[in-house]
């Protein structure tokens, strides 16, 4: 990849990391703090829920990765290359564009004790005639939060999967297997996983950082009493108090140990697994029962898109609902009074929220381009540091690196206004982008700018007039992933921002912990309807500009 994309990824985290490393050890000028100490450290742990919050960080982050993964490779081991697997793929590929704050909201609403489950069963199976006084969502064990991660990340593995999946023979390693008298499931376990798990191990390692470190799903799921590492950390940063600023550092310092830390044991799993596995393997157990795994990856299927598209649909029930008693299944009536009191500033965040995805997305769609196009001409071939590189800030924690982001921007004063915010995102919008983008750049058939090329085209003109062209419905595709993760970003825009600068996101997330659920519908449905307008357009547009080509409109 070149230079400069990379250069730029390496320099903002690394200067995350300087701007959280001084002040974790007391130095801040900004606030009048010139002597190094320990004193933050000590502040830290102090705290008397370091250990809770600690505790929950690691134990919901290894549960939900180990969840979202599981469920992942069942699905695939049991389905793939199947109607059925068509079928699941069409199920859950929109999930992608639910942002994780939405789909929280959406799952804590299904979920609550005046939820549809609880409605469902009352009172003929439960005998509550009013809402049950019990603590389901902010469990102190993170339950809920482990639910609400693994809906979210099965889709993402699932898409990492299939690209993996389509670079290697699955189906002939899955076939050898089974003429040999294994299993559909334990065929595609022994042959296909080990080949799979390789190319998605970094998808993997983000998904578990992420899980150990994210905010807004915490803030809206997860336990509050302690809460988790991160949410603590943003809420240090969030004080008046601006001494609390350095307990902060340390606590964001920590949570990248934390991650290190988790990393170093999923690895050392990975070991285990593979000797157990050899074993297992070799012991020929030819696991020709698959009918019951195969049956629990439909469930499991089914509940992960039930838990995030039941939720949105009682959301946007309850965005137009009047009165509405428990425990009747759907309200009495339905009035857009909540959407017509509240547009006006749901507008404004619409507006900002289009404004600072769409630029960083371009950003990242014109750095992903130079980067495929340089390999394409330079026979370029990515190593696996350079992949590192690409995943660094989605394995980094985002409270680590952007606090110390935060810290730099306030003391240089760039703090608070929307280019700042738009130039973090491209930090996260990038990856995703490039792996979007990459399967189908490399698969487009070279003999095309050959035939161009004797033609008398330059490269340039193969690039612009050819190539973008012919790829224009996967790089749409790339867009509107890069444009929905813009879209779900809350750290980087409640930090960076310093809450000068608004999006649908930060404020679902300011409004989670209130009782207007009417109100928390309108900015979740609005908050899902920004991205999943994306993903349409990038459906619609090639098959408006090329409706007379119909190979490049897509149509059949």
């Amino acid at each position: 990849m070149p230079v400069l994309t990379m250069g730029l990824l390496a320099l903002l985290v690394a200067a995350g990391l300087a701007g959280v490393l001084a002040p974790a050890f007391g130095w801040f000028p900004a606030l009048g703090h010139t002597r190094p100490g320990l004193g933050a450290w000590r502040d830290l742990f102090a705290w008397p829920g370091i250990g809770a919050a600690t505790r929950l960080s690691v134990t919901t982050a290894l549960a939900a990765t180990a969840l979202s993964l599981g469920t992942t490779m069942l699905i695939c081991a049991a389905w793939h290359g199947t109607r059925v697997f068509a079928a699941i793929q069409r199920l859950l590929s929109p999930l992608l564009s639910v942002p994780h704050a939405a789909a929280a909201l959406g799952l804590a609403f299904l979920i609550s004790p005046s939820g549809w489950i609880v409605r469902l069963l009352s009172p003929w199976a439960t005998g509550w005639e009013r809402p049950p006084d019990i603590l389901i969502a902010h469990d102190p064990w993170g339950l809920t939060l482990i639910a609400g991660l693994a809906a979210k990340e099965i889709p993402f593995l699932l898409l990492m999967t299939l690209a993996a999946l389509g670079q290697m023979p699955a189906r002939r390693s899955l076939l050898i297997a089974q003429t040999q008298g294994y299993g559909r499931v334990t065929g595609w376990l022994k042959t296909v996983f080990p080949q799979v798990y390789g190319q998605i191990r970094l998808p993997v390692y983000a998904v578990l950082a992420f899980s150990a470190s994210v905010v807004d799903v915490a803030l809206i799921l997860g336990p509050t009493t302690p809460a988790t590492l991160s949410v603590q950390v943003l809420d240090w940063l969030n004080d008046p108090q601006l001494s609390l600023r350095f307990a902060a550092a340390a606590g964001a310092l920590l949570q990248l140990g934390l991650v290190v830390g988790l990393l170093a044991v999923w690895r050392g799993s990975e070991l285990a697994a593979m000797r157990w596995g050899r074993g297992w393997v070799a012991r020929g157990h030819r696991g020709r029962a698959d009918v019951l795994w195969r049956g629990l990856a439909l469930v499991a299927a089914g509940l992960a898109a039930a838990a995030v598209l039941g939720g949105l649909a009682g959301l946007a029930v309850w965005s137009m609902a009047g009165f509405w008693s428990f425990p009747d299944m759907l309200p009495q009536g339905f009035t857009p009074r909540a959407w017509a009191t509240h547009w006006p500033t749901v507008a404004d965040r619409v507006r900002d929220t289009v404004i600072i995805a769409g630029a960083a997305t371009a950003i990242a769609l014109a750095l992903a381009l130079a980067c495929l196009e340089a390999e394409h001409r330079y026979r370029l071939k990515p190593s696996a540091r350079e992949m590192w590189l690409l995943y660094l800030p989605l394995i980094v924690p985002q409270a680590t690196f952007l606090t110390g982001l935060q810290m730099l921007a306030i003391a240089s004063g760039t703090a608070g206004i929307m280019a700042s915010v738009v130039a973090v995102h491209v930090l996260f919008v990038l990856p995703y982008v490039f792996l979007s983008l990459a399967e189908p750049w490399r698969a487009w058939d070279p003999r095309h700018a050959l035939l161009a090329e004797t033609l008398g085209a330059g490269p340039d003109r193969v690039f612009w007039r050819l190539r973008l062209p012919m790829l224009l419905r996967p790089i749409l595709t790339a867009a509107a992933v890069g444009f929905a993760v813009s879209v779900g970003q809350y750290l980087p825009t409640v930090l960076i921002g310093t809450g000068r600068v608004t999006t649908l996101t930060t404020e679902a997330v300011a409004l989670s912990s209130g009782g207007d659920r009417r109100l928390i519908g309108v900015y979740a449905i609005a908050q899902t309807a920004v991205p999943l307008l994306g993903f349409l357009a990038a459906l619609a547009l090639p098959a408006l500009v090329f409706r007379n080509r119909r190979g490049l409109s897509g149509a059949t």
